[in-house]
């Protein structure tokens, strides 16, 4: 049967070639439209479960909150693992869920149950959902600056204006703030003067509460026109608290401002950002939605601040503290340039170990349509391009041009052997010319010769080949039954390469006849002639006759390599994750438990400052 695709590529090169082009357009098309990014995602399908319980301990948080949400959660279809983490005021739940499940059908099912756990919450006490992202959607971060701006003032622009403008980029599943104060009314109440008065704690919260409210009327008609009648009830500032009546003493009103204290101050801080050693800054952080391009998201994030840019206040500007799109253009550019130089290396091999360039160029050619049929693939199931899935285009480069390069030598000989037997045409002026000996019919008949030889070379070799590429297409699937993270972070190499060999094995026989009938005929040096042939040979004969007249030393020897090979593979270190060395550290530093934020942010200060003063 391939000998038959060989045949019917053979006569119909128009079509082959025609098809080649589609295949180049569709690659091209997938290269740019396929997501990249710096390594795989190795995270969990999972949705996150955020509960507040303000002023509550950990203990009560964890009875009240967390071990019901984790209880109700544990039902939730194709969920695998439900974790809770109980902190000062807050609560966590992660549902982990099994491989391939659909995020968005994952948290549609953990909204379901959250309804049925609300009522068991503590009143007042809502859950909310995480956003959509994964465990690597930290994308980008950026700092708001300013020189007479209090870190209060950074803080309500970042969560009032900023916050909401980056939110509508394309992608961005959440922008978070962290950082500076946020702005609170806060009334302090003096115990003493709340005995003196009668007036219990919960009523003052109770009357700042009612008061902080419009009411709706009804709709009255005067003069032939409709008149909406409202309360207008929503305090406007510190002296709107200040004035709240708590109590009629005998007709004398008693004030919030006579029992209390009433300021504008900061909100208890559980975190801080801190910038170069300089000081304390207020930031934001970008999460990209699940799925998305990170480097499309990136640019829209900084399209977005471009824009929004002219409108923040006079001195405020923004400026980016990280851009993962940095670390992935590093990544991919090493490896694209490991592949432009494997990819030369194979062509100037070809060069020069057959001495034919138009013969090279078959090999050279084919290889990148393989790549781009690779690359359609990953498109059509959705792959993002990485450090991995490019790998497995690099290690799959060396085994596909080991086809073409099989099939033009072997041309080279048939070739060779037809030049031995067929006489050459007449060098007269009617060569070419007329249709006499020597003319058109002779050199007609030479090229009908020389198609027939190399059509001949590729069916004789041609399904070899593609079974041996077929061979080592198969000898990756074990790595396909990889599960977890094992599995996400070297499925991609597997595939690509399975993809590249696959793209290798069918242009064997159907693009590389089509090349070598268009660049091959001509003049073929003869092997005898060829210097590098001769000399390799040269060298080749005394080893191969010397192993074959001592075999059981050569097998001795070789039993003595690998066993001495076992002791430096024990000592080898193992790590799961590839090294990138991009030029991007990241540090984690660890402290002691029960640190207030006032240490940790000077701690934070100076160790920012030492590692700024490195080079």
């Amino acid at each position: 049967m391939l000998s038959k695709v060989i045949d019917w590529s053979s006569r119909n090169s128009f079509l082959v070639l025609l098809a080649t082009l589609f295949v180049v357009i569709a690659g091209v098309y997938a290269v740019l439209k396929t997501p990249i990014d710096a390594l795989p995602d190795l995270s969990d399908v999972q949705v996150i479960v955020y509960t507040e319980y303000p002023g509550q301990a950990p203990q009560v948080v964890e009875d009240q909150v967390t071990y019901p949400l984790t209880t109700s959660m544990l039902s939730v279809p194709k969920s695998k693992v439900v974790r809770g983490f109980s902190f000062f005021g807050a609560s966590f739940v992660y549902i982990i869920f099994e491989d391939g499940t659909d995020i968005y059908w994952a948290r549609s099912r953990v909204l379901e149950y959250l309804n049925f756990a609300s009522g068991r919450m503590p009143k007042g006490v809502t859950p909310q959902i995480g956003p959509d992202a994964t465990g690597v959607g930290w994308i980008y971060q950026y700092v708001l600056l300013a020189k007479d701006r209090t870190l209060a003032e950074l803080r309500t622009i970042q969560d009032w204006y900023v916050r909401y403008q980056l939110t509508k980029a394309q992608g961005v599943a959440e922008v978070a703030s962290i950082g500076g104060f946020v702005q609170t009314y806060q009334v302090t109440v003096d115990p003493t003067k709340l005995r003196a008065y009668g007036i219990p704690l919960v009523k003052v919260s109770q009357v700042i509460r009612d008061s902080n409210r419009d009411v709706g009327g009804r709709v009255i008609e005067m003069a032939e026109t409709e008149y909406m009648v409202r309360g207008k009830g929503y305090l406007r500032g510190k002296s709107d608290i200040e004035m709240l009546v708590v109590k009629n003493d005998k007709g004398t009103p008693v004030l919030i401002r006579d029992i209390a204290r009433v300021e504008l101050a900061p909100d208890e801080r559980r975190g801080l950002t801190e910038l170069n050693g300089e000081g304390e800054v207020v930031s934001g952080i970008a999460m990209a939605r699940y799925g998305q391009n990170a480097l499309e998201v990136i640019q829209n994030l900084k399209e977005k601040i471009t824009e929004i840019s002219a409108g923040l206040p006079e001195g405020v500007s923004i400026a980016t503290v990280y851009d993962r799109s940095e670390l992935i253009h590093r990544a991919i550019d090493t490896l694209k340039r490991t592949l432009a130089e494997e990819s030369i290396i194979v062509a100037l091999v070809c060069m020069v170990f057959l001495l034919h360039v138009r013969s090279a160029l078959v090999a050279i050619l084919m290889l990148p349509v393989g790549v781009l049929m690779a690359f359609i693939a990953m498109r059509l199931l959705g792959m993002n391009s990485n450090l991995m899935s490019l790998g497995g285009i690099a290690i799959a480069i060396g085994a596909m041009i080991d086809a073409a390069i099989v099939m033009i030598e072997n041309a080279h000989k048939h070739l060779e052997r037809l030049d031995q037997t067929t006489p050459p045409a007449l060098p007269s002026p009617l060569a070419g010319e007329g249709q006499g000996e020597g003319g058109s019919h002779k050199l007609g008949g030479m090229a009908a010769a020389r198609a027939a030889a190399i059509t001949a070379a590729c069916k004789e070799v041609g399904p070899a080949l593609f079974f041996s590429l077929l061979i080592i297409t198969v000898s990756f699937l074990p790595v396909f039954s990889l599960e977890g993270q094992e599995g996400r972070l070297f499925s991609p190499l597997a595939y690509t390469k399975t993809f590249s060999m696959a793209g290798a094995a069918l242009l064997s026989v159907t693009l590389v006849p089509v090349l070598m009938l268009l660049f091959i005929p001509g003049k073929i040096m003869p092997e005898a002639k060829n210097p590098e042939h001769r000399f390799l040979t040269w060298v080749y004969r005394p080893i191969i006759a010397g192993v074959m007249r001592w075999k059981k030393l050569t097998i001795a020897l070789a039993v003595l390599a690998l066993a001495v090979s076992i002791y430096p593979a024990s000592k080898l270190g193992s790590e799961f994750m590839p090294t990138l060395n991009e030029g991007t550290l990241f540090y984690m530093p660890s402290s002691l438990p029960g640190m207030s934020i006032t240490k940790a942010a000077e701690l934070l200060q100076t160790q920012n400052k030492i590692i700024k003063s490195f080079p």
